[in-house]
């Protein structure tokens, strides 16, 4: 049986995301109620155990796939890699291969996306992108989940980002080249996307430098923070960021029943205002909460129970 890694959206393809989403959505309608630690009514990963390795700080990566893996009625083992062999340098092949004879899966938050498709080459268990510095799918899917829950279908949406052209808008490029919405990307020279990111979106992304271009009609704006873990030259990124701050100028630009996501840590007063990110448009909340219900989807998709 072929190993499901999930280390980019394609991995999953059209279907797969499409599947992904429709399991989030309804194992999260089904729990409410139901106190946090209580396990899913079916426990499809009762037995299962997933292993969580991160070399980078972490908040909502670490919280949902730790009660994404109980709620499905498996168990976590969470390790920072500097506590591991592999911080002392232990290859990552041969942690790909020892965890694999531990544990049922494998997500790993790293620096080097090189990293995790060694892992991914090594493991004999499903390995999970937590994230890299080239790509974010989990992330994406409780995006997308979100942008469906609150009522906007994605085939046809506009999408506009503002800002860096980091990891979180390759795999948005991604994900509208496989579910068929826009991504229109205003980001300051010196900071855009790769091409081969804007690539992925087989024709529906595109970036520009004007931040009014890329928001006007947008049925959804998204930013990032400015300067991520570890980034240097951050006072000269600051400067050439200024003008892509969103705004509530910026948001009326936007469609009057926009939606404004971040995917956080945010810094108020540097990539959006307060008033934005506090504001009624917000969906930061639904957003974060929504990492745990797609972790959910995305570990059953890897154990083959969906799509």
């Amino acid at each position: 049986m072929t190993i499901r890694h999930f280390l980019n959206l394609t991995d999953a393809g059209a279907d797969g995301i499409a599947a992904i989403l429709a399991d989030a959505i309804d194992r999260k309608a089904a729990r409410a109620g139901l106190p946090k630690g209580a396990p899913d009514a079916d426990a499809p990963l009762a037995g299962r155990a997933l292993a969580m390795v991160f070399e980078k700080n972490s908040t909502r990566t670490r919280f949902s796939f730790d009660m994404a893996i109980r709620q499905l009625g498996g168990t976590p083992i969470v390790a920072d890699a500097g506590t591991m062999q592999i911080g002392r340098g232990e290859t990552i092949a041969d942690t790909a291969r020892v965890l694999s004879g531990y544990v049922d899966a494998i997500m790993i938050r790293t620096d080097d996306h090189a990293k995790i498709e060694e892992m991914a080459a090594h493991a004999s268990v499903p390995v999970i992108n937590g994230l890299t510095d080239a790509s974010h799918p989990c992330q994406i899917v409780a995006d997308l989940q979100t942008i469906i829950e609150h009522g906007k279908a994605l085939p046809g949406l506009k999408v506009a980002w503002l800002g860096d052209g980091n990891n979180v808008l390759a795999s948005i490029m991604e994900a509208a080249g496989l579910l068929h919405f826009d991504v229109i990307a205003a980001c300051p020279q010196g900071f855009m996307p790769a091409d081969a990111d804007v690539a992925l979106g087989k024709g529906r992304a595109r970036v520009v430098a004007d931040p009014a271009e890329a928001a006007a009609g947008a049925d959804v704006i998204v930013t990032d923070t400015w300067v991520s873990m570890g980034q240097a030259h951050a006072e000269t990124k600051l400067k050439a960021m200024g003008p892509y701050q969103v705004t509530r100028e910026l948001m009326a630009k936007a469609k009057p029943d926009a939606a404004f996501l971040h995917c956080l840590p945010a810094h108020r007063g540097e990539e959006v205002t307060g008033e934005v990110i506090d504001g009624p448009q917000s969906l930061i909340w639904d957003e974060a909460e929504n990492r745990l219900h797609a972790q959910k989807a995305i570990l059953r998709w890897c154990f083959g129970q969906i799509g």
